[in-house]
């Protein structure tokens, strides 16, 4: 039983000749990936979805349309499926996943998760754990780049490293711990003020961020803590007139109360992308915000600069979160990455 697998692509040309996985380049730079994690290397057990050496270093050669595709797989990428000669690899994966019992599989690149998550586009998950579904099913997984992607594109580099200190933590138990939250959703009036009486308190801290569309402010959200946060809905496209609020003057009422909110300047605030979120809800409803004292956005943009800053991905990299921005189904204006 080991803590931690490594999973990988495919053999290099070095890897073919010493038959073994991540001795090559990619090899060496990710033993110095791992180990500005917080990681030993020998302590993990590395492999590879297939253990053969593309011609080119193109998997695609390993690929072909759908008539050809491994069973009970999607596609790899594109139209491209993983040809069905190469089942007997990812039974050998699966033989050796059972046989260490790893707490973690760490995927590298897109091949692997396509291996264990049945998913395409590492950019998108990398960052979040997650329950494998394909080769063996139940086992707690973490997307992130490939070594040979950072040597390509250094500004990576510290991307992986924060995804690898993520798989340590989680390292140290098996099953997978998401953060539990309790979120105040649909409210009603008396809602509102219930959480203000409970949980906003003069001297507070308190996240905040919209969600738009068009030139309207749909959503507005309230976290004076991680645990507990408060959804204030206005627009709903299920209803008539396209207002959460039944008559005119319960939407009144919570803008009023939202307004209370956003202009106690005795409860600080917190925003991602603050410059974006306040101007709007001045241009729109004529809010004047105080107490805005931190941006999220800016903050990890002044530490990381060549990184990404949205939302989204400093999720991904600062929490334990599931990668929500994919799960949802509405659409927002506001661009923070």
């Amino acid at each position: 039983m080991t803590a931690i697998l490594i999973i990988g692509e495919a053999w290099g040309r070095e890897e073919e000749l010493a038959q073994a996985p991540f001795v090559g380049t990619s090899g060496k730079l990710l033993t110095r990936l791992l180990t500005a994690a917080g990681i030993d290397r020998s302590a993990c057990f590395l492999t590879n979805v297939i253990n053969h050496h593309p011609k080119g270093d193109d998997f695609n050669e390993f690929c072909g349309e759908i008539s050809v595709a491994l069973p009970g797989y999607p596609a790899h990428h594109g139209a491209r499926y993983v040809h069905r000669r190469f089942g007997d690899e990812l039974s050998r994966l699966a033989r050796e996943i059972r046989l260490y019992k790893p707490n973690v599989c760490i995927l590298l690149g897109n091949t692997a998760m396509w291996a264990m998550l049945g998913k395409s586009g590492i950019a998108k998950w990398r960052g979040a754990t997650d329950v494998s579904t394909h080769t063996v099913a139940g086992v707690k997984c973490l997307p992130t780049y490939h070594p040979a992607a950072v040597s390509r594109e250094y500004s990576l580099r510290h991307t992986v490293i924060m995804d690898l200190q993520k798989a340590e933590r989680q390292s140290h138990f098996k099953e997978i711990r998401w953060p539990e939250r309790e979120i105040w959703i649909d409210p009603t009036l008396e809602d509102l003020y219930e959480f203000e009486r409970r949980f906003l308190r003069p001297d507070c801290i308190i996240a905040v961020d919209i969600e738009t569309f068009g030139s309207q402010v749909t959503t507005i959200g309230f976290s004076p803590r991680p645990d507990i946060s408060l959804v204030v809905p206005f627009y709903d496209g299920r209803g008539k007139g396209r207002s959460y609020w039944s008559t005119h003057d319960y939407e009144c009422e919570a803008w009023r109360f939202v307004r209370k909110v956003l202009q106690d300047s005795s409860r600080r605030k917190v925003f991602q992308n603050g410059l974006y979120d306040i101007a709007f809800l001045y241009r729109s409803v004529g809010i004047k915000v105080k107490g805005a004292e931190h941006d999220t956005m800016l903050m990890h943009h002044s530490m990381q600069p060549e990184s990404l800053k949205g939302l989204g991905y400093l999720g991904s990299i600062y929490t334990e979160e599931r990668s929500w921005k994919h799960m949802r189904s509405t659409t927002t204006i506001k661009q923070d990455a």
